[in-house]
């Protein structure tokens, strides 16, 4: 499923505690600084907390201690950026889509901040290889599995804000973490079923899907901020490590959404899947990737950063 926007969700945090220092340049430096945090926020900030890691964190609105800050690629001057921290990484959460967006950031940050050089995390989506399933780079050479060298849609908007950030080193540090399915704390993957899988043929249409808990989310981003060398100039895949299938989900889960777990099963989407499962002579769920004609590898990610997902598994 596609990194949207992400809403914003702070209002659990006291003014006081959006803020915790170390031993930087100036009192008001941060070793992070999260823009546009909303709900990776929500995990990212205890994880800083209990590192002790310093952060700041922005909103558009300000509220909940957070910096009222909002990015503005038409506007000529970067005195928006003025009120930021110094930082030695900052998180860009909200996604760029339009050209010049990822250098205009980049550019107006440096240049009012002359003493910061730090490395810039842009949070993406996987959907750049397997959103548009119609991309198909060279059919002879097609394969069911990707991984972040594979060949990637380069018409997505969002693939081409990350290249320009990306493009933009030695200049600028900066590293992409490409995000596919988020789950945890207000966002249940048993709400989806009922919205993906409203009819038998849209079950039947539905294949894979890849997963990433938010604690798995915030972990990658602490990952890469103490090892910022194996990060930079790079553009990773970050799944849980497991290939998910609609049908299996929805087997076992019906329509009873978050409230429904460990509760008799609501729906007609687990006979649907029998009916289905015969038709298809598929003998047991979950499907295989060949099946299911789409996976994604995010070994390489893990074993890089020495992590195994805390999450590794949607309940």
């Amino acid at each position: 499923m596609a990194f949207a926007a992400l809403a914003e969700c702070f209002s659990a945090f006291a003014p006081s505690s959006l803020k915790t220092y170390s031993s930087l340049r100036s009192p008001d430096d941060v070793e992070i600084l999260i823009l546009g945090s909303g709900w990776t926020g929500t995990f990212l900030i205890p994880l800083l907390k209990e590192n002790g890691v310093s952060f700041a964190a922005t909103s558009r609105s300000g509220s909940g201690g957070t910096i009222k800050f909002a990015f503005d690629l038409d506007s000529e001057s970067s005195d928006a950026f003025e009120v930021l921290p110094n930082a030695k990484t900052v998180v860009i959460v909200f996604p760029i889509y339009e050209k010049g967006g990822s250098e205009k950031l980049t550019k107006s940050y440096l240049e009012t901040h002359p003493e910061s050089s730090p490395l810039f995390v842009q949070l993406g989506s996987t959907g750049i290889w397997n959103g548009d399933r119609t991309f198909q780079p060279d059919e002879k050479k097609r394969s069911i599995w990707y991984d972040r060298h594979s060949p990637y849609n380069p018409t997505n908007k969002r693939a081409l804000a990350e290249d320009e950030l990306l493009a933009l080193h030695p200049q600028v540090k900066a590293t992409v973490l490409e995000l596919c399915g988020l789950w945890g704390g207000s966002r249940s993957m048993r709400n989806y079923v009922d919205r993906v899988a409203p009819t038998k043929e849209a079950l039947k249409a539905r294949g894979s899907i890849h997963l990433i808990h938010g604690i798995d989310v915030a972990r990658a981003i602490l990952a890469v901020h103490n090892e910022p060398e194996k990060a930079v100039n790079n553009r990773w895949l970050v799944t849980d490590g497991r290939v998910y299938d609609w049908w299996d989900l929805a087997s076992a889960w019906g329509t009873g959404g978050a409230d429904g777990k460990d509760k008799p099963l609501r729906g007609p989407q687990p006979g649907w899947v029998r009916e289905l499962m015969d038709e298809e002579g598929i003998r047991a769920l979950p499907r295989t990737p060949e099946q299911l004609g789409n996976a994604l590898d995010s070994r390489e990610f893990w074993n890089t950063f020495n992590l195994s997902p805390a999450k590794a598994r949607v309940e």
